[in-house]
């Protein structure tokens, strides 16, 4: 039996770093300052504040500034909008990112909509998500955009492959169909509600598995030779010894047999999206001093 190959996100992730912080040091020459990144955090929620220190190191590893704001979770919802037109007035600040999820007692919409745009390197603002649906340059988000890279490394040209995104999110499942669309895929967006998802999945030469249900995309779905994506981050009990354990939205052990090559949970997918956020940081750094994009980027 053959078993397809694992990718290697960690590894496409760190020289991604590498490439960004290369476009870093040219940005410094250039301009005689440092692209800035500010993240702003609302609440003591454990895996955001992890989440948050890790982008801030990552940040500061590139050569980039990095700027925190923490606020409690009382914060009314017109003082982080505030907050947000300060940033967006900021000179030393290239990208503004507000992590979610926020309080229910704040509209995340409006807190997304009130980011410059050209500031907005999350890529959630309508006018970026408008921008990447109707093929303009645009800062698109980290994840789907990373998920891109790890395919055309591996594959190449993409153009022709029928492709199946499952999920539908406005955070990965629709950038992911509009990205994949943009390389003259043939795309489907599947979902949980999608009558005989199996066969849908089966037709695939790529699968991007978005979905949030912990091993829901079976091994034998898998068609060939298909090169699939796992975008899922679930935490599931492990029945042996009582502990909880990462597991994405593809049963990984069955879908080996079928595969051309899949990203594994953890270590694929996750890496690649700090990674990207630097990139774009320093795409929307460029365009803000009236510089062409970096080679590479």
């Amino acid at each position: 039996m053959t078993i397809g190959k694992i990718i290697d996100g960690k590894a496409f992730a760190a020289t991604l770093r590498d490439t960004v912080g290369e476009g870093v040091a040219g940005f410094v020459e250039a301009t005689g300052r440092k692209p800035g990144l500010a993240v702003v955090l609302v609440g003591e929620d454990p895996a955001s504040s992890v989440y948050v220190r890790s982008k801030g190191k990552m940040t500061v590893a590139a050569g980039m500034e990095s700027f925190e704001f923490k606020r409690p979770d009382s914060i009314g919802e017109e003082d982080l909008l505030d907050l947000i037109e300060e940033l967006n007035h900021d000179e030393r600040v290239d990208g503004i990112l507000v992590q979610l999820p926020l309080p229910g007692h704040i509209d995340e919409a409006a807190v997304i909509g009130a980011i410059d745009p050209a500031k907005d390197v999350d890529g959630f603002h309508v006018v970026n998500s408008g921008k990447l649906a109707t093929g303009q340059e645009a800062l698109v988000p980290c994840t789907p955009l990373g998920c891109i890279m790890l395919l055309k490394d591996e594959l190449g040209d993409l153009s022709g492959l029928e492709a199946v995104v499952v999920g539908r999110s406005n955070i990965v499942g629709k950038p992911m169909a509009a990205l994949l669309l943009a390389e003259s895929c043939t795309v489907t967006i599947a979902h949980s509600r999608t009558r005989d998802l199996a066969s849908v999945v089966h037709r695939a030469d790529i699968v991007v598995a978005a979905v949030g249900r912990a091993e829901m995309v079976k091994g034998e779905w898998i068609k060939p030779g298909a090169t699939v994506i796992d975008v899922g981050i679930n935490r599931v009990a492990d029945t042996e010894d009582g502990k909880s354990r990462i597991v994405g939205d593809v049963a990984t052990a069955e879908a080996l047999a079928h595969v051309r090559a899949i990203t594994p949970v953890p270590g694929g997918v996750g890496p690649m999206t700090i990674a990207v956020l630097l990139r774009n940081t320093l795409v929307a750094a460029h365009a803000r001093a009236g510089l062409a994009k970096p080679a590479g980027l």
